[in-house]
């Protein structure tokens, strides 16, 4: 951040502050420079976005005006608003995050809507991050218990994090590792890393320079960690589900549904998030071999 971006950003009224910041974030390539700057200044603030519009000429103190011109030198360096405040809305709820986990996404509220749908008593939430899926289906879902699991046990302090914060500890079980040892599910959740070699080479730097590579690509296909969930499913003798929801990126609908009918689910839904992409294929009754 230059020397006369950052005194600017430090100027007494919220009004200039924003504009300031709002110039060098646009200047940096951030796509939305207003909005990043105004959701910044409200989490220093704790005012809303709408009452720091409403009053431009409000006057910043100094712990606030540094706090300020330091989360936008965060943003200069394309690290996510979300990292930068440690939290993010979901849903219902807010979940904290950090470095460990991916931020999670809008689209992966259709995962939650299929649980919705169906009303499962039992769920398992593969790959589960921040928590953010297994949390928002225990909160959405008070009557159905909930197993989550994830391969990193640093991202699993997380998840188990926001459960004691949500006060839904008891309703969320956690697990290091895929599958659990064992277990009948009305319901298996997916959002595992879909991202291909290729396309995470050319991610915008939010997600390729501070998300965890880890949760976004599994390989050069994008598919690896799907296919290697559902092997692991089609020959465990011990777990064993009605139906599974998986997050699947931008053209992968068709190799996943061929995938999901391999391992027994018909019929096989493919459901597109708010932008019209095929988002979610939803495998359903597993035939009996």
């Amino acid at each position: 951040m230059s020397r006369q971006a950052a005194g600017a950003v430090g100027t007494n009224s919220a009004g200039d502050a924003l504009a300031a910041a709002t110039d060098a974030l646009r200047a940096a390539g951030v796509d939305s420079p207003r909005l990043d700057a105004e959701v910044l200044l409200a989490g220093v603030t704790g005012a809303t976005r709408a009452a720091l519009a409403a009053s431009p000429e409000a006057p910043l103190d100094p712990a606030a005006t540094r706090s300020f011109a330091e989360f936008v030198r965060r943003r200069l360096r394309r690290e996510p608003v979300a990292y930068i405040l440690g939290r993010r809305g979901f849903r219902r709820i807010d979940l904290a995050v950090d470095h460990r986990v991916l931020i999670p996404r809008p689209e992966s509220e259709l995962l939650v809507e299929l649980a919705l749908e169906l009303e499962p008593l039992t769920v398992l939430d593969v790959g589960t991050g921040s928590g953010a899926i297994a949390l928002a289906v225990a909160d959405e879902l008070p009557e159905a218990r909930v197993v989550a699991t994830d391969i990193y046990p640093e991202t699993l302090e997380v998840a188990r994090f926001n459960a004691e914060r949500l006060g839904l500890a008891d309703r969320v079980r956690f697990e290091a590792g895929s599958l659990p040892a064992a277990g009948e599910f009305d319901l298996i959740l997916a959002n595992m890393p879909y991202v291909t070699t290729r396309e995470w080479l050319d991610l915008a730097p939010e997600l390729r320079d501070w998300e965890p590579r880890g949760s976004l690509t599994p390989g050069p296909t994008g598919l690896e960690a799907i296919e290697a969930l559902l092997g692991e499913l089609s020959i465990s003798s011990s777990v064993a589900t009605r139906a599974i929801g998986l997050e699947v990126g931008h053209g992968q609908w068709g190799a996943v549904a061929e995938l999901v009918r391999r391992v027994g689910f018909e019929p096989v839904e493919v459901r597109p998030d708010l932008a019209g992409i095929d988002r979610v294929v939803a495998g359903f009754s597993p035939v009996a071999g």
